[in-house]
């Protein structure tokens, strides 16, 4: 008779954001079950799909963090990319099979200008190996059935293409693009633009928004860890608002904007803002003497004076993240709102 299994550890609700080194080979779901099994984190999502092919910054956001996922899924991303010159293949990239070879024959003024009309605003169809959705399946299903869905181009921007290294027929390039920009499709871009065809052969993303992969963690490092110094890995939730203005309400009004109701504020109009209120006496009492402590509310927007609910914490979620930041001691600087 076989031995019965032990007990599945119980889930916890946790908050935060962790930032993962995603390596080759693992979809972005796989490494976020496994974290959340290392976790045992009851929720939990990523912001923004790598490939299998590629590594890198994947940032996981558990319980709150989840909530404002969205602003990571809208950040500009940076890319570390090797294009294979001179071989075009099914999909863009190296599992792809080989559709043309040709002779790479440019020089080093022809590869400026290409990489040169392709920043800035560009119009790029995407892959047919790519997870948007047609009739409700993604188009890589019916890239592997051999259906070819017609697409539509859509307006992306590539803030940034810079040469890193070119060595016949090897090309690597650092791109900083908006939402949306597949880079399997730039590489193919690039290889028409020069006459010889190219394919994605290795790609590594290093940064979204202000995260940068250099404060990741690999999944074999966080398993080295103890379970309280995985939770220790987890950032703020804020973190993926680093770019929003901040507004700081008084006590009274940050009940009531925490209830979902709208207050006046004596401000211009914003499309986004990261909202906070005092903390309560006790998570302040825990915090070090000279840092101000404050609670972190949830998002909105500012228009003709009135500061519009958005996405909010739960009074449980608050105090969770409070007892985190006054644990770490982490001032936070505000920009004063007045109510009225």
């Amino acid at each position: 008779m076989a031995a019965p299994k032990a007990p599945r550890a119980p889930r916890r609700a946790l908050h935060g954001v962790l930032l993962l080194d995603k390596p080759l080979g693992w979809s972005s779901n796989d490494v976020l079950q496994k974290v959340k099994g290392m976790l045992r984190a009851e929720k939990g999502g990523h912001t923004g799909t790598l490939d299998p092919l590629a590594s890198g910054l994947l940032p996981l956001c558990f319980g709150a963090a989840t909530k404002f996922s969205q602003a990571s899924l809208e950040a500009d991303k940076t890319y570390l990319a090797t294009l294979q010159l001179g071989v075009t293949r099914v999909g863009g990239d190296r599992e792809g099979a080989v559709l043309e070879t040709c002779t790479v024959g440019f020089d080093k003024a022809a590869l400026l200008a290409a990489c040169a009309a392709l920043t800035g605003e560009i119009d790029q169809l995407p892959p047919m190996h790519s997870a948007l959705k047609h009739e409700g399946r993604a188009l890589y299903e019916y890239a592997r059935a051999g259906v070819e869905i017609e697409r539509t181009a859509r307006r992306v921007s590539v803030h940034r293409l810079d040469i890193l290294r070119w060595q016949h027929d090897a090309l690597e390039i650092e791109v900083c693009v908006s939402k949306g920009t597949y880079i399997r499709s730039l590489a193919e871009d690039l290889g028409r633009l020069l006459g010889c065809g190219a394919h994605l052969a290795a790609l590594r993303r290093t940064a979204s928004g202000r995260l940068d992969v250099a404060g990741a963690i690999t999944i074999d490092g966080l398993a080295a860890l103890s379970e309280a110094e995985r939770e220790a890995r987890l950032l703020h939730p804020e973190v993926l608002l680093a770019d929003w203005p901040a507004v700081r309400l008084a006590a009274d009004d940050a009940g009531r904007f925490l209830s979902g109701l709208r207050r006046r504020v004596d401000e211009a109009d914003c499309a986004a803002v990261r909202v906070y209120g005092p903390a309560p006496a006790a998570a302040a009492a825990a915090a070090a003497a000279d840092m101000q402590v404050s609670a972190f509310l949830g998002i909105a927007h500012v228009k003709a004076g009135e500061l519009i609910p958005g996405r909010l914490l739960s009074p449980p979620e608050v105090q969770a993240l409070l007892q985190t930041a006054a644990a770490q001691a982490e001032p936070n600087e505000f920009k004063q709102v007045s109510t009225t």
